[in-house]
């Protein structure tokens, strides 16, 4: 028998570059201890089948822009109305968020032909949580296949709408000579599935598993080679789950899906602001309203903030769903524009329901509540905050406030309090209800509010 000749090379978990010798930092992205050992089988040329060119004209006539729709409103939101034909998906998350449930949800709202591979689970597996969920079974398939190979034999034969990879990290290409879930594996799995998506005319859907610092296992070539990337984000306290996106070539990127995991499945939530409303205190010094904006969808989000003598030496700093770091600046403002001796008390910031905010406009709620706390002044209920602070106490313009104040208006709040550079003629064509208050600093906020 003759012996098979193999090729040794180095992969890159970080960048998914190879190289033919090992070396301790990556040359390409210059990380270290990230170059792990993977052989392939030699092979012959690879016959490579020419694709015809087509005009854009021929190519418009054919609406390639259609989407398909999942049946859930959130998910359409998310990927930007649906699903494109020809797509690679990447669907992240941890361990029991709900991807898997998820993807069983947009296979059977479809109403499409569908092909579930799922190599972590048998298909009696598989088939009890599609009871429980009370997925419908018409035009859905599923398999335990792990071999790639195998699974598109299996899409030849069905040729599905969509075909969904449960997990990228279990499946395996026979002609690598290494373990399913490795770099080599996953870049390469994730290549030929991108091939078939394009060639095939079939959206796929891959589910990833992420790693500790919450990105998805495996070199990071697999996230730049794909269309969309999901994250489904979710606390084991609370019982909803966010689906965010943070790469999206047939829509908007940051955009954001709410769902409500129950014994069913996950059941969608039109008005995520009154559930993050829903056990708002009242009448509590250190407490503010803030109109979010995750990606096009304006969300209001309850600011807690708590701040006491500190008792044990350091002052504490303690936030939750904010940046550490920008936190630690807006106490010195208050401290060195507003007076407030800060230097020895804990002070502690929360965002009510689990909610992660990365937008500067949340800065004169959060600041706001340290001071309501501090002085044991409440702020009214009917007010709700924006604005991005800078170091001399200004507050800075922010983005898109027609649709946040919109929003506002809508759950009954009565006044804002919004950056003067933000008042813009659109905003008065609005012709809003509620009482716009601009402020160009902190202080002139306080005088309102206290």
């Amino acid at each position: 028998m003759a012996k098979i000749k193999t090729k040794t090379a180095f992969l890159c978990s970080a960048c998914g570059d190879d190289f033919p010798k090992w070396n301790g930092q990556c040359p390409s992205c210059k990380e270290w201890g990230t170059l792990s050992e993977f052989k392939t089988r030699a092979k012959g040329k690879r016959i490579v089948s020419e694709r015809e060119s087509k005009s854009l004209i021929d190519i418009l006539d054919r609406d390639p822009g259609k989407k398909l729709s999942t049946g859930l409103n959130e998910v359409d939101r998310v990927l930007g109305g649906g699903l494109l034909s020809g797509s690679l998906i990447l669907l992240g998350g941890n361990p029991g968020v709900g991807k898997s449930t998820l993807a069983l949800h947009i296979c059977s709202g479809l109403a499409k032909k569908a092909l579930y591979i799922s190599a972590e689970e048998s298909e009696e597996q598989v088939a009890l949580r599609a009871k429980r969920l009370r997925i419908n079974p018409e035009n859905l398939f599923f398999s335990g296949e792990n071999d790639l190979d195998g699974i598109l034999n299996h899409l030849d034969r069905i040729q599905p709408q969509i075909l969904v990879v449960d997990s990228i990290q279990t499946i395996m290409n026979s002609d690598l000579d290494s373990l399913p879930g490795s770099p080599s594996q996953i870049r390469d799995c994730g290549q030929r599935l991108l091939e078939t998506a394009k060639h095939k005319d079939v959206a796929i859907l891959i589910v990833g598993h992420v790693t500790k610092e919450g990105t998805i296992a495996g070199p990071k070539m697999l996230e730049h080679m794909v269309d969309t990337v999901l994250y489904m984000e979710g606390d084991d306290r609370y019982d909803h789950r966010m689906l965010r996106s943070a790469k999206n070539r047939f829509g908007a990127t940051h955009e954001v899906g709410i769902f409500q995991m129950n014994e069913a499945g996950l059941e969608e939530i039109k008005n995520p602001s009154e559930m993050f409303l829903a056990e708002r205190s009242f009448d509590v010094a250190g407490t503010t309203i803030y109109p979010s904006l995750e990606g096009t969808r304006p969300i209001l989000v309850e600011v807690q903030a708590l701040v006491s003598n500190a008792n044990y030496g350091t002052p504490q700093r303690n936030v939750n769903g904010f940046d550490y770091k920008r936190l630690g600046m807006l106490i010195a403002v208050l401290e060195k524009r507003m007076g407030l001796a800060m230097g020895s008390k804990d002070v502690f910031v929360n965002l009510v329901g689990g909610l992660k905010v990365d937008d500067p406009a949340l800065d004169l709620s959060i600041i706001s509540s340290i001071a309501s706390s501090t002085m044991n002044k409440p702020v009214d209920k009917e007010i709700v905050l924006c604005g991005e602070v800078g170091l001399a106490g200004e507050v800075r313009s922010i983005n898109r406030i027609e649709h946040r104040l919109t929003e506002a208006q809508s759950l009954g709040f009565k006044m804002a309090l919004i950056p003067s550079s933000s008042l813009k003629k659109s905003i008065q064509k609005l012709k809003l209800k509620i009482d716009l208050k601009p402020i160009r600093y902190v202080k002139e906020a306080f005088q309102i509010l206290f």
